[in-house]
């Protein structure tokens, strides 16, 4: 997994003395809650502060698939598109952990970036990590292998909750890979006999074995 992007100091782009927290509304969302929902107006653009995010799509039979995690300091570069441009929101965040998220009005936004050329440089940054990440999702659809995209996704959500161990069910995984539970349990069960993961009632712990790629 490719390391992440260092970002911009966005509070040094600010007035002296203003903070992020100055620009909107704070709010705090306990994990599972939905911070933006499809199909929703976009009026403010969530940017994290704190915890972990997830963004999804579904498709019309409401199968849902993670595009890409949201980390304190980053904003959703879909959430901002669709604000900008008047249009609905084409994904789903949802809180992976207790998070705080400030939620900076749209017309708040294209005054900084007109402004401040951090701001602009920070916009471009974000957009080009989710481009690859998105890029990444659709090679591992179209070519590898789902034993091998299991991996890479426990992989990614350790590493986006710095832990090696994650509380969740078969059936949240398949849900959030688009496949079927019965399929997640056999291929956990052979990465658990390969030394790739250890497996508990509602645990995953990624093995050190299994933090490189096949």
């Amino acid at each position: 997994m490719k390391n992440r992007t260092d970002l911009p100091s966005l509070d040094s782009a600010l007035e002296a003395g203003q903070k992020i927290s100055d620009l909107g509304i704070t709010k705090q969302f306990e994990p599972g809650e939905t911070i933006v929902n499809e199909h929703a107006s976009v009026r403010s653009i969530p940017f994290i502060t704190k915890g972990s995010v997830k963004v999804m799509q579904s498709d019309e039979d409401y199968k849902e698939m993670v595009l890409y995690y949201l980390r304190p300091g980053e904003t959703c570069i879909m959430s901002f598109l669709a604000g900008v441009s008047q249009d609905t929101s084409k994904v789903r965040a949802v809180a992976e952990e207790a998070c705080e998220v400030v939620f900076i009005p749209v017309h708040t936004f294209q005054e900084l970036i007109g402004k401040h050329p951090e701001w602009l440089s920070y916009i471009f940054q974000i957009y080009h990590m989710r481009f690859e990440e998105l890029l990444e999702v659709v090679n591992a659809i179209s070519f590898k292998k789902m034993d091998v995209r299991l991996l890479q996704f426990l992989q990614k959500r350790c590493a986006v909750m710095q832990t090696d161990t994650l509380s969740l069910t078969h059936e949240q995984l398949a849900h959030e890979l688009g496949t079927a539970r019965e399929v997640v349990s056999r291929l956990l069960k052979q990465l658990e006999n390969e030394g790739m993961v250890e497996l508990g009632r509602n645990r995953i712990r990624l093995l050190t074995a299994g933090k490189q790629n096949r």
